[in-house]
């Protein structure tokens, strides 16, 4: 078994990351390193993993199998198994397995619950408390007709089928987007429902930023839903993962429009130390 960390996407010579870039459908990828056993990759936001529709080429699938043809198995229906899924807005992290024996160990690691998953997010309006321990099941809502498979919390008079549901949010930022009250917060699923990020932080009234859906089809202004998937840590008998990308949501980068006026917490250990308490 190893043991493998990266930050910013840097790893170490047994492993292989792909940064796949935007926009269009890419060319090319990055590729640092490579081992037998799962791939790394860092997902843009606006593209889907995978599609049924063989015309659909802005598709992770795609790009992973122009670059790695090597890589894609035509046994499996998408050729590639994804480990977990991020939804067409959500960029970051994604764990693709590279042979049986690592889609079985990653798929118990699940079932035993060895995973932990880290996202951050902008969220409208400033949070009040610092840290918020959401636990509303998440069911379908009955209201979307159109195909979309909105989801909704169980208090919903349109919720149906709920099933268990919780997230831990803490505060790291207050600040102003475009001279608007935001608030960047880091965000652990400690369930894995469709939707679930997204709805928990609409159900408690602070909307991710950019969410078209769940902002009720208003928020069209962003560039990009503010939801990256940040740090993943998944032990599982084949090598143990701990991984994690750069923060997407800077105020050095113009195009997220974010300044930060009050710094509650930093992403260092402490927070994953108090953020995992919290998930008990």
């Amino acid at each position: 078994m190893r043991d493998l960390y990266m930050e910013n996407l840097i790893l170490p010579a047994a492993t292989m990351c792909i940064n796949v870039q935007k926009p269009g459908v890419p060319d090319s990828v990055e590729q640092k390193r490579a081992f037998n056993d799962f791939l790394v990759v860092q997902k843009p936001y606006d593209m889907f993993i995978n599609s049924n529709n063989p015309k659909r080429k802005h598709t992770l699938q795609f790009v992973l199998k122009k670059m790695l043809p090597n890589l894609a198995n035509p046994m499996l229906s998408h050729e590639f198994h994804f480990v977990h899924r991020l939804d067409y807005a959500t960029s970051g992290i994604i764990c693709i397995a590279l042979n049986k024996r690592a889609a079985r160990a990653a798929s118990t690691a699940f079932e035993k619950q060895q995973v932990q998953k880290y996202y951050l997010a902008l969220l409208h309006g400033h949070v009040n408390d610092s840290f918020i321990v959401i636990d509303k099941p998440i069911g379908n809502d009955i209201r979307e007709t159109d195909g979309n498979k909105k989801m909704c919390t169980s208090d919903s008079l349109f919720c149906t089928k709920p099933r268990k549901s919780r997230t831990v949010l803490l505060v790291l930022e207050y600040g102003l987007r475009k001279s608007k009250p935001a608030t960047k917060v880091l965000l652990c699923p400690t369930t894995g429902r469709r939707h679930q990020l997204r709805v928990h932080c609409s159900s408690i009234g602070h909307i991710i930023i950019g969410d078209y859906t769940y902002s009720e089809r208003q928020d069209v202004e962003p560039h990009r839903t503010f939801l990256h998937s940040f740090r993943l840590i998944l032990k599982n008998d084949v090598e143990n993962l701990d991984i994690r990308t750069a923060d997407p949501f800077i105020s050095a980068d113009t195009a997220n429009k974010w300044q930060p006026t009050n710094i509650i917490r930093t992403l260092d250990e402490n927070i994953f130390s108090e953020i995992h308490k919290l998930a008990q």
